[in-house]
């Protein structure tokens, strides 16, 4: 099956404890199961899919959507659940950090960052909203979309966007990718209808890279299509310039808006900085229901710094060499038994099925390693696992490890 259609009900237990007020404009979202076509209709929040050997989502069991790869990441662990990089700051970005703490006493002022962002991306800062994370950008286009009456949101993926819709009273509908296509999108299985899309590309964490074509077909008047790029920098192709299959730099597709971190790469997680690029009166709607100086000094500092060509001379020279560290996980993880590393990984992470990985993943962290649970994916379930591409020698001791317990 390419692709399964299931509607969802905005939360009532645990996951309505997502941040974010009420939609702020537009008539309330309806309630109740969604009734949608396609080759099948589920309703609830439930991601059941119909009796199949192939590996699938959990059966009757809502994933956790606040859930991500920190919690797994505990102190004493080798972390391959949060997809970070933790190498050292270069200068260039170390020392207008440092410098920005001497301006604390002012107001940030975000102007010279956002026109740094523009540049990069080949827009005029009118298109550039900063934000405090990418995390911020979905709950803003959830607070200020109130009026959507059909948001779609394509899983696997990173589950922030459909938590935001959900805390903001959205009943939010999935579609859910076939991991026998391997996670590959088809245009065709979303609904025409939707008015509001939502996908991830590279997605996190089936780390599949979808052709920007598939995407910018999605893109339609009346439609707001949201691309997730969060890991948009990590992604390479040999010979090719730039970010393979990124529509950051479109401004000819309507209602498209981009979303973009700022924390993987640089490993700026903890200093929360991100933005979202796209027409300039839809960031405005945004821009109204985000808090004043929702940017601090020092992570516009790190925006400006990460924005200039020396920065991203880096970044494409890091994406190289990640994908090298990535293809030797692949290759690594593909040579053990049982174990299905999904489609053609373009990211920092890998994902894999395994029967009984909830229970690898257990015995992994009894001998000191983190690595995601992918059951909290909807779409996935439990025998799916995220790892984190690292460095060869941490990758061969990791597969050391996985060795021993699938062979015990």
């Amino acid at each position: 099956m390419r692709g399964q259609l299931t509607g969802t009900e905005p939360p009532t237990g645990p996951e309505a404890a997502v941040a974010g007020p009420p939609a702020t404009s537009g008539p309330p979202a309806t309630s109740g199961p969604s009734t949608t076509s396609g080759p099948s209709t589920t309703s609830g929040p439930s991601t059941a899919s119909e009796p199949s050997a192939a590996p699938g989502p959990t059966v009757g069991i809502a994933p956790d959507l606040a859930h991500h790869g920190d919690a797994e990441a505990t102190p004493g662990l080798v972390d391959l659940a949060v997809n970070v990089r933790r190498d050292p700051m270069p200068d260039w970005l170390a020392d207008p950090l440092t410098a920005a703490l001497a301006d604390l006493a002012g107001y940030p002022d975000p102007r010279p960052a956002r026109a740094a962002v523009a540049a990069r991306h080949g827009r005029p800062p009118a298109e550039v909203l900063l934000t405090a994370g990418a995390a911020e950008g979905f709950v803003l286009l959830a607070r200020a979309l109130g009026g959507v009456r059909r948001p779609v949101v394509v899983h696997p993926q990173f589950t922030e966007p459909e938590a935001a819709l959900r805390a903001a009273g959205h009943r939010v509908e999935r579609v859910l990718l076939d991991p026998d296509d391997d996670f590959r999108l088809d245009p065709a299985r979303v609904p025409a209808d939707a008015d509001l899309v939502m996908i991830g590309n590279p997605t996190n964490p089936t780390s599949v890279l979808h052709p920007a074509a598939d995407l910018a077909a999605l893109a339609r008047p009346g439609r707001v299509l949201v691309i997730d790029e969060a890991f948009a920098d990590t992604t390479g192709v040999p010979g090719v310039e730039g970010e393979p299959e990124s529509l950051a730099g479109r401004r000819d597709l309507p209602g498209l808006v981009v979303v973009r971190s700022l924390t993987k790469t640089w490993g700026l997680a903890g200093l929360r900085i991100g933005y979202l690029l796209g027409e300039a009166a839809l960031l405005d709607r945004l821009a109204a229901v985000q808090p004043l100086w929702a940017v601090s000094t020092p992570a516009l500092a790190a925006a400006t710094a990460v924005a200039s060509p020396t920065a991203v001379a880096a970044e494409r020279a890091i994406a190289a060499r990640l994908a090298a560290d990535r293809d030797h996980l692949v290759s690594r993880l593909s040579a053990l038994p049982g174990v299905r590393v999904a489609g053609r990984p373009a990211s920092a992470f890998v994902l894999i099925h395994r029967p009984g990985a909830d229970r690898v993943r257990q015995a992994l962290r009894e001998r000191g390693w983190a690595v995601r649970r992918g059951d909290t994916f909807p779409g996935l379930g439990p025998d799916w696992l995220r790892i984190a591409v690292r460095d060869p020698a941490t990758t061969d001791a990791f597969i050391e490890v996985l060795t021993e317990i699938l062979e015990a």
